[in-house]
């Protein structure tokens, strides 16, 4: 008897892996919606991006919706058959601060802090903490910042705040500050004033990333030689001053980046900084430049050299990175672009993998088509499984904004 094979009971991307060499065989990026914001009661508009907690569940801010309609921290959880439900956990008020724009950040003890960028008592904004207890979570104001005339340490938090592993806070509010735990309160240290008229940078409106020796590095929007921004570098000197050095001026050459301050840069293994520019990079996308994705390689003279990873060179495979890039443990950076794409200028979700001859090869892994959300400007996270976590401001099922996941 012939045996005969049923080609339609079969999968021809399967039969496919079968006839072909293992390589070929990559299943398409999977993307899902986890929850799809309303700008009600739920909360609306993610700016920042997500963290997770050692559980697989998803935290983050909204600037907009909750009780008061000011935002809202909230938890995105698995439920059985790949469902999750969202709960807010707290909603902002005059008093707290408003419109926590930069997500949250996890501590070893399961803490989280974030930033609420407006208002507040002394209407400079404010810096939050969330502790959980066996009844719920407990929300705690550590900082007032004063935006007044006649007030030095700042105001305006926008960017995602970073920690050290002796509890100490960091961040930027028109300058770079340290928190510290004093008894029941908070000690501001202000590490470095930016002056707008200098070359030093103006408007960092990113987190702040920590080295090893406990060095500080971040970007500002605009100000520097360039005049587009710049990434600077703060040393923690033996007399427990701060010395700021400018590691590289946007635009320094021809078709350079311009303008990296939303994106936190990030290290590799070897000690070189990644990240994005919202601007520049030689091609236009409409009215406005596209951007790029940038490395710092520091090298033996001390100074670091620029490379453009990537160029963004046409709106149909997205523009305007404002939020910065994550690896994998193959090497891989993931990021967003806010618009874009081949729906409705909604933005993408994308891939740089690096090649042998040190190229880059770029790659859109989703297509954002508005009703799965739109305008993704926070950053990814990854799980130790490969998947990504990330958050859209706007669109999505309840038209306020998405958090998402993508296993690539």
């Amino acid at each position: 008897m012939d045996f005969v094979l049923d080609i339609p009971k079969i999968s021809l991307r399967v039969l496919s892996c079968v006839l072909l060499t293992v390589s070929f065989c990559r299943a398409a990026p999977q993307y899902h919606v986890l929850h799809g914001f309303t700008g009600g009661a739920d909360g609306g508009g993610a700016f920042g991006g997500p963290a997770l907690d050692r559980n697989g569940k998803v935290f983050g801010t909204t600037s907009g919706g909750g009780a008061y309609g000011l935002g809202t921290v909230y938890v995105v959880k698995p439920k059985s058959h790949g469902e999750w439900v969202e709960k807010v956990l707290h909603s902002f008020n005059n008093d707290e601060g408003i419109e926590p724009e930069a997500g949250v950040t996890f501590d070893a003890a399961g803490n989280f802090y974030g930033a609420a960028q407006l208002r507040g008592l002394n209407n400079g904004g404010s810096i939050f903490q969330m502790t959980p207890s066996p009844a719920g979570w407990t929300f705690t104001v550590t900082y007032q910042f004063c935006a007044q005339p006649g007030c030095s340490d700042g105001g305006g938090p926008s960017g995602p705040v970073t920690l050290d592993g002796e509890g100490n806070i960091f961040g930027t509010a028109f300058n770079v500050f340290e928190l510290s735990p004093a008894g029941p309160s908070w000690m501001e240290t202000v590490l470095h004033d930016f002056c707008q008229k200098c070359n030093d940078g103006w408007q960092p409106f990113s987190g702040v990333t920590l080295d090893a020796k406990g060095n500080l590095y971040g970007t500002t929007l605009s100000g520097g030689k360039g005049g587009a921004g710049v990434v600077f570098k703060l040393r923690h000197m033996p007399d427990g001053t701060w010395q700021e050095r400018i590691l590289h001026s946007f635009p320094s050459f021809s078709n350079d980046g311009g303008e990296p301050g939303f994106a936190t840069p990030v290290f590799d293994a070897a000690g070189s900084l990644y990240g994005t520019t919202v601007a520049g990079g030689g091609h236009r996308c409409g009215e406005t430049t596209c951007g790029t994705v940038y490395k710092l390689t520091k090298q033996p003279n001390g100074h670091w050299k620029e490379t453009i990873l990537h160029s963004f060179k046409k709106i149909s495979s997205g523009y305007g990175p404002s939020a910065g890039v994550v690896f994998d443990k193959d090497g891989n950076l993931y990021g967003t672009t806010a618009g874009g794409g081949s729906y409705c200028d909604c933005g993408v979700i994308y891939q740089l993998s690096p090649n042998p001859d040190g190229t880059w090869t770029y790659t859109v892994l989703h297509n954002f088509a508005g009703t799965d959300g739109a305008g993704p400007g926070g950053g990814l996270i990854l799980d130790d499984h490969g998947n990504l976590y990330g958050t859209a401001f706007t669109g999505g099922p309840g038209g306020a904004g998405v958090v998402f996941e993508l296993t690539p």
